[in-house]
């Protein structure tokens, strides 16, 4: 039995679900759904994607009720959201100074190290420099 991967899906994966206005890579983002789908493949990513994925979908200029369909999705997709807890918040804070990233970007980090997963992102410009994470660019998924 071969065993599911587990990828780490950061927001400018999860966007390009929801609505694909303006959005490149859209073939990849949907494999990535499809081997979920086929068992291939476990998706989580921190709670906090909510958040960042409903703010680029409210900043798209859509019309409401287009934002709260968009929504209404996010939380039917097959990710496992991971809540951060205390001692995540303060690993995220260390994996951001060191790295000089974002602690958004550090939390993805931290949960890909955390689950011993893949982080697959469309802006990996600061992640794929952390050593010890694998992070793949979503123009190069399969």
């Amino acid at each position: 039995m071969v065993r599911a991967k587990k990828i780490v899906v950061d927001s400018s994966v999860i966007v390009k679900w929801l609505n694909s206005q303006d959005e490149k890579f859209l073939k990849q983002a949907d494999e990535i759904l499809k081997d979920c789908e086929e068992g291939k493949t476990i998706l989580y990513s921190p709670e906090l994607a909510k958040y960042e994925v409903g703010n680029a979908i409210l900043y798209k200029k859509l019309e409401n009720s287009l934002v709260k369909s968009s929504l209404s999705t996010l939380y039917s997709l097959p990710i496992i959201f991971y809540s951060l807890k205390e001692e995540d918040a303060l690993a995220i804070v260390e994996i951001a100074v060191e790295n000089k990233i974002t602690y958004y970007d550090a939390a993805f980090v931290n949960l890909a190290d955390k689950i011993g997963g893949t982080l697959i992102t469309d802006n990996p410009k600061y992640q794929s420099k952390i050593k010890g994470i694998k992070v793949i660019s979503l123009r190069d998924y399969k």
